[in-house]
């Protein structure tokens, strides 16, 4: 991190020591100053020790003169303490021990002037006095969410997220919209820059169809964010959408969720899940309009049941509605449209599964019946089969990239699928140096399994410029990536891929360089079904920032610094495992956090990577190496990287 320390201890603004400071309050901020600077210097030569002496002399010099400062002399030392508080936690990273340092608080200045007499100055001439502050809009010049947002969230977003989950977003109330899609939250109250859903509007990648925000629209969004993406209405679970929130359905008692214990003779998540995938999606599953308001996306929806109520009775099987209307016992049989009726051993197995409680073996109650599948799927299939299978989803994904149809050049490796529409040469030249890149990844991750090493065989889409890899994201993922990236990875429990930039035109040390970090991450997450995203993705940036080169060095300077801002941002650790941060800001502070793990803690980062084959979930695995849980790893972690 030495050159976010010399971008903040070198670069003190040129401002000169205000006139009304007393000489010995001149010279106090002078020697402040020199420190800082100094300290600057001596961690631009590697001296890290001689750095934190002198950031721990300005330290001292500040408290000494706070005893009986004047306001003054506050304000005047403010930069420099600013700059002490990043100093002070970049040199922790480097192992230098220095006392806590707080700001202290700004001296009354009437008290101040009571005790120490002003220099006598000369009159000034009047000025006009200073605009006083804008006073906060009135209640009735807010912008209402159920007024103005949702009319616009509805009208422009509502065929593919408000009566569908495209993407896996729904956000058919205000709770589902504030909670956002698996992947993170997409409005931050305040902050429209963070906030994906102004992000993807202004690039033009939502919405889809054909549909476009208006400029009017747009800003009303924005101006909602701004002050604070407040809710307005009488239920945030409420439908926004027109009189259905008008007049909700008469409500039922839902079912509770119940964990199975192991000890069920059928699992909802390998056996009945797939069922209900496979025949009724289109219906009931991923549907624009549900048949018989039943929706079957999550397990909730599926215990919450429809418009003729609940379709399932733990305990009674034959007697639930969902069995009854399989057999045909009930109206018209399902699965409906012409399709074909499910077998009696099927429909047993579901009766079977509903009278042993209709109990929960996946993750989550809201997490979608097709990852949960898919996931069901993925723990029992041998490497062999995962290779199969990613091999046919990366066909089907380039067919949306690559519309002329033209048959795509691919490769294997010992670890690796190749693909992409990149020469032959270049799907070798990056075959070649992922492998030489596994050196590093198994410093990390200790394994040389071969194809079972990613389960089966990882997915490398080369795309030979920067116009085919925004495209693949937005076809594939349905997203926008930053315009900066080059590259980045993607594990569902299936699919395992990396997408890079890459031409047989680039120097072969930029590709390795780019291969590093995504490696890694991948070679972590897929250690087990549940390793969180922040941890896997910090792992591979810490470890490809320990390895660099002077080729990426404004690249590490740009993160460093990014570092920095979302740690002055995080509150709490809860506020960070919750999403609650941009993904970006979830990123920098997972790599920060990984890398003073592997830094100082490898013996217990290794256990948890032993303990993620040995099948242990992430939170347990976490537990028995870290002897604390994520969250107050966490929160020791922000204590000791802010120096308290």
């Amino acid at each position: 991190m030495r050159f976010l320390l010399i971008a903040l201890c070198l670069t003190i603004p040129s401002i000169g020591i205000s006139a009304e400071l007393t000489t010995t309050e001149k010279k106090t901020v002078q020697a402040v100053n020199a420190a800082v600077q100094n300290a600057g210097a001596n961690y631009a030569g590697g001296n890290y020790d001689e750095a934190g002496e002198r950031i721990e002399e300005a330290m001292q010099v500040i408290r000494e003169a706070m005893a009986d400062a004047s306001p003054d002399l506050f304000d005047a030392l403010v930069p420099a303490m600013q700059r002490i508080e990043k100093a002070h936690t970049l040199l922790e990273f480097e192992g230098v021990t220095l006392p806590p340092f707080r700001r202290p608080q700004r001296p009354d200045a009437s008290a101040a002037s009571a005790e120490k007499p002003k220099p006598t100055r000369r009159p000034r001439p009047s000025r006009t006095p200073p605009t006083p502050p804008t006073p906060p809009p009135a209640p009735e010049t807010m912008i209402s969410f159920t007024g103005a947002v949702a009319p616009i969230l509805v009208s422009r977003c509502g065929r593919c997220h408000v009566s569908d989950s495209k993407g896996g977003f729904n956000m058919a109330n205000f709770a589902a919209l504030m909670k956002g899609p698996p992947e993170g939250v997409v409005v931050f109250a305040g902050d429209t820059i963070g906030s994906r859903l102004i992000e993807t509007i202004e690039t033009g990648d939502m919405p889809r169809g054909g549909g476009k925000v208006t400029p009017q629209e747009l800003e009303t969004l924005k101006a909602w964010i701004v002050a604070g993406a407040k809710f307005d209405g009488p239920d945030p679970a409420a439908p926004i959408g027109g009189a259905s929130a008008a007049t909700p359905a008469p409500s039922a008692p839902e079912l509770a969720v119940q964990r199975a214990t192991g000890q069920e003779t059928v699992s909802f998540a390998g056996d009945v899940a797939p069922l209900l995938v496979d025949n009724c999606n289109g219906c009931h599953l991923e549907a624009m309009q549900a048949s018989g308001g039943l929706r079957m996306d999550t397990f909730a929806q599926l215990l919450r049941g429809g418009d003729s109520g609940a379709v399932i009775m733990p305990g009674k099987g034959e007697e639930s509605l969902l069995v009854q209307k399989l057999r045909g016992k009930v109206g018209q049989q399902m699965p409906a449209g012409g399709r074909p009726a499910l077998s009696d051993e099927s429909i047993k197995l579901i009766s079977t599964w509903i009278d042993e409680g209709a109990k929960l073996d996946g993750a989550t109650e809201t997490q979608p019946l097709r990852v949960m599948s898919m996931l069901a799927w993925a723990a029992a299939a041998t490497p062999e089969e995962m290779s199969q299978r990613r091999q046919e989803l990366s066909s089907e994904h380039l067919e949306l990239v690559t519309a002329s149809g033209g048959v795509l050049e691919s490769t294997t490796t010992d670890h690796f699928l190749v693909t992409g529409p990149a020469s032959s040469g270049t799907l070798e030249l990056v075959g070649r140096l992922a492998e030489e890149q596994m050196k590093t990844v198994k410093t990390v991750v200790s394994d040389d399994a071969g194809e079972a090493f990613f389960h089966g065989r990882a997915t490398l889409f080369v795309l030979p410029n920067r116009y085919n890899y925004s495209e693949f994201a937005k076809m594939v993922e349905q997203r926008s990536v930053p315009a900066e990236w080059t590259g980045h990875w993607k594990f569902d429990g299936i699919e395992a891929y990396v997408a890079l930039v890459a031409t047989e035109r680039d120097e072969e040390d930029d590709i390795a360089n780019r291969l590093t970090s995504p490696l890694v991450s991948l070679a972590v997450a897929t250690r087990g079904g549940d390793v969180p995203r922040w941890f896997a993705e910090g792992a591979g940036t810490a470890t490809a920032s320990r390895k660099g080169n002077s080729r990426d060095r404004n690249a590490r300077r740009k993160t460093e610094s990014e570092i920095s801002e979302a740690l002055a941002v995080m509150n709490s650790a809860k506020q960070f495992l919750d999403g609650k941060m941009t993904p970006e800001q979830s990123d920098r502070i997972g790599a920060a956090i990984v890398s003073s793990v592997l830094g100082n803690q490898r013996r217990n980062f290794d256990s948890l990577m032993r303990n993620l084959d040995d099948g242990k979930s992430f939170d347990q695995a976490f537990l028995e190496s870290f002897r604390a849980t994520p969250a107050e790893f966490i929160e020791a972690w922000m204590k000791w990287a802010r120096g308290g």
